[in-house]
């Protein structure tokens, strides 16, 4: 008889919105010998079914992760916010807005190490990270 994997049955509906989802295997035992785990893993990752799976899990994890990210955009507007940029320089302003590929940032009143911009285009390439006050 040949070595399956044990699969725990699908989760119920309401357990649907859950990010990860657990499998446990467990060797099986044929007479004497015993079948190596790492078989059993490596053919049951291999699966279409678990394959698909991992899939959606990932895709549903970078849609939840960019509608957090767009959502933040969103609250940003007329907002005053600190971008530290490369080199360590941190500047403020207001963000008025970013373009459709959310390339650059359009921000007003930029307070920089060597004065004050009263409009600007931020390349969101040269920015390491922002913070604001909600």
């Amino acid at each position: 008889m040949a070595p399956q994997a044990l699969l725990p049955p699908s989760p119920p509906a309401e357990d649907a919105g859950s990010v990860s989802q657990h499998v446990c295997l467990r060797p099986l035992q044929s007479g004497n010998s015993r079948v190596p785990l790492k078989s059993l893993v490596t053919e049951a990752l291999e699966s279409p079914e678990i394959q698909a799976s991992l899939e959606f899990q990932e895709q549903r994890a970078r849609a939840t992760l960019r509608e957090r990210y767009l959502r933040s955009l969103l609250a940003m507007v007329g907002r005053q916010v600190s971008f530290t940029l490369h080199e360590g320089v941190h500047v403020t302003a207001h963000f008025g807005a970013t373009d459709l590929d959310v390339a650059n940032f359009y921000v007003s009143q930029l307070q920089t190490p060597i004065g004050m911009q009263a409009e600007a285009l931020l390349r969101c390439s040269d920015i390491i990270g922002y913070t604001f006050k909600l």
